[in-house]
């Protein structure tokens, strides 16, 4: 096992200085190779308990860690190593939320996965060239911050808010601002956008689901400011209008109100790419003063009570808001 506690990842940017990002997580081996879906992985990084990230051999340490960093920032963004929407974090445990990252497509990992996986915690996948940890989340050059948040939502607050951010046509607050924005209700990408719409995704493989999950994606990296700058606006005029803040403000009322809303708790931080928990670091002396975190409650996949068994998978609920995932092993 590779245990980079304080990874300091140095790369060269475009410019020719060198960047440096500091991601308190752990490398590991693949925990899945017994599962066909899983086998063709050999690197793994679990996230805050709630949040699972696979990669093939071929892809760099530095980008799987750039992706799990995001991932962490996303889910804990004020970096206390705690997850700040418990219930999400416990949706996403449940769900086994994960992120593959493949070296290209078709590649035998990727076709392992598709043949063989049979769960619902994969929102999207990332492959190596949509990586630049120099440029976390610009777009055009990192899909890292895209991809995490498609995961992110769909596992884990479609389900904990329904009413809020459920896909389907007329079923909630996201889709009745989607359909404002697209200008009207159409189940599938219709032959031209009215021209009051300011969101036109026009991609006949996305059906209205995947748009709302589109949507969502950019109303958020709006809010975060990601996409305000000149080249970022000209590049995505032709699916998204709003490239800044204020833009989703006067445009947009119902989306900005709904991401702005603190009940969900979304992020609206944009990521840097480095993640190293306050907690980290604290000196020796004060540790006996912080109270060890203590199993409250076990459940199974279905957020069923359930009590430790041999063999089976369980999720752990600790006392300090936290949960892990737990195999418990025939001589525990």
């Amino acid at each position: 096992m590779k245990s980079f506690i304080l990874l300091l990842a140095s790369s060269l940017t475009m410019s020719g200085c060198f960047a440096q990002n500091t991601v308190c997580l752990t490398l590991e081996e693949n925990p899945y190779l017994d599962d066909p879906a899983l086998s063709e992985f050999s690197k793994y990084v679990q996230v805050l308990g709630c949040f699972e990230l696979l990669a093939e051999s071929s892809i760099s340490d530095e980008k799987v860690l750039h992706a799990a960093a995001v991932a962490a920032e996303l889910l804990d963004q004020n970096e206390d190593g705690v997850v700040d929407d418990q219930s999400v974090a416990y949706a996403l445990a449940s769900g086994q939320a994960l992120m593959p990252i493949f070296e290209e497509e078709g590649s035998i990992a990727e076709e392992m996965l598709f043949e063989n996986y049979e769960g619902d915690g994969i929102g999207a996948v990332l492959y190596s060239d949509e990586i630049n940890p120099n440029q976390p989340g610009y777009w055009g050059e990192d899909a890292t911050v895209e991809e995490v948040l498609h995961t992110i939502n769909a596992v884990g607050h479609v389900s904990v808010y329904p009413n809020a951010f459920s896909l389907s046509p007329g079923s909630s607050l996201l889709s009745a601002a989607m359909d404002v924005a697209r200008g009207g209700q159409y189940l599938s990408v219709p032959d031209m956008y009215p021209k009051e719409a300011w969101y036109h995704y026009d991609d006949w493989t996305c059906d209205y689901e995947c748009m709302a999950i589109e949507y969502l994606y950019w109303a958020l990296v709006t809010k975060m400011g990601i996409l305000d700058d000149p080249q970022t606006a000209s590049g995505i005029a032709d699916e998204w209008e709003l490239y800044s803040a204020e833009l989703l403000a006067e445009t947009d009322s119902l989306m900005d109100q709904l991401i702005s809303n603190t009940q969900f708790m979304l992020p609206l931080v944009a990521p840097d790419g480095n993640y190293c928990p306050q907690a980290v670091g604290i000196s020796q002396e004060f540790e006996s003063a912080v109270p060890v975190p203590h199993v409250v409650r076990v459940v199974d996949l279905m957020g069923r009570d359930a009590e430790p068994s041999p063999g089976m998978l369980r999720i752990h609920m600790y006392s300090d808001g936290h949960v892990k995932k737990q195999v418990i092993s025939p001589e525990q």
